[in-house]
């Protein structure tokens, strides 16, 4: 592998150090004999899935909106990336963050979805067809994939369906009155899923890319913490988001709690139904 990049970027390796953080890829830091330092990621049971990273960074990166890691060069084997060194937070960096943010969502399409299926974690995320309509791109692929895999799972009891059913026939007065264009979305967006270079600028890596609606993006932010109020009430001031958001956040978030429950177990069963229970009591 180290052969074929040195063929790719005309230099020799003299080292390579393990980086720590990723969760299903090998990452590596590589440095060249004239100094120049990559970042390598490697993922050998998986063909696709670094290619749809790329994919997703150079969709990011057209945007001009926000910084992402420059793709030098991907193969069924390897992503390999510039190498930003991590910076450090300064006084404004929410704020800026909330601006840019908001800027990368007035990126838009004509159909919600991608022109491929990718992945969110190790699960693939489902991306076509492409819809005109978000709440048919949602359910289907967002929310009854998920609760299809957590019945192959075991994890859907005759409760978890009960809800679940509630859901679909209330979703569409749920979702009034929020329609959007597609919006260009990071997909998976949490603090694990961000960096700050030396000049303190935010830096989105890792992303699950898709054309959905924003709120979706928001949800993500709220998963696990890590956001001031300042990251939100800039972002609104830049680009308000629609009446009554913060009521919907949780909606959005069962398709990650879903993944998760699929992913990591029942640690996330009762999150998944106080969830359905709130939509549909």
């Amino acid at each position: 592998m180290l052969s074929k990049i040195e063929n790719i970027i005309g230099e020799k390796i003299i080292s390579t150090n393990s980086a720590s953080g990723g969760s299903i890829a090998d990452s590596q830091i590589l440095e060249t004999d004239s100094g120049e330092i990559y970042f390598l990621k490697s993922y050998g049971s998986n063909k696709t899935i670094l290619q749809n990273e790329a994919n997703g960074l150079n969709e990011l990166s057209k945007s001009k909106a926000i910084r992402t890691p420059q793709v030098i060069a991907v193969t069924d084997e390897f992503l390999l990336l510039e190498f930003i060194s991590n910076g450090k937070k300064n006084h404004n960096f929410f704020e800026l963050f909330g601006q840019q943010f908001a800027k990368l969502h007035e990126t838009t399409s004509s159909k919600f979805g991608f022109f491929e299926d990718n992945f969110i974690g190790s699960n693939p995320q489902i991306n076509l067809p492409q819809t005109k309509k978000w709440i048919d791109f949602f359910w289907t692929n967002r929310l009854y994939y998920q609760f299809k895999l957590a019945e192959k799972n075991g994890f859907a009891n005759s409760e978890f369906r009960s809800l679940f059913s509630k859901l679909e026939k209330l979703l569409p007065s749920i979702l009034s009155g929020t329609e959007e264009k597609p919006t260009l979305l990071h997909g998976d967006l949490w603090s694990g899923n961000f960096m700050v270079d030396l000049k303190g600028n935010p830096v989105l890596i890792d992303p699950a890319v898709y054309f959905g609606h924003r709120e979706a993006d928001i949800a993500m932010t709220k998963m696990f913490g890590g956001f001031t109020p300042i990251f939100y009430s800039t972002y609104n001031e830049v680009y308000p988001l629609p009446q009554d958001w913060e009521y919907r956040i949780d909606l959005y978030k069962l398709y990650h709690v879903l993944n998760h429950l699929n992913l990591f177990g029942s640690s996330y069963y009762l999150k998944a139904v106080s969830i359905l229970e709130k939509y549909t009591s």
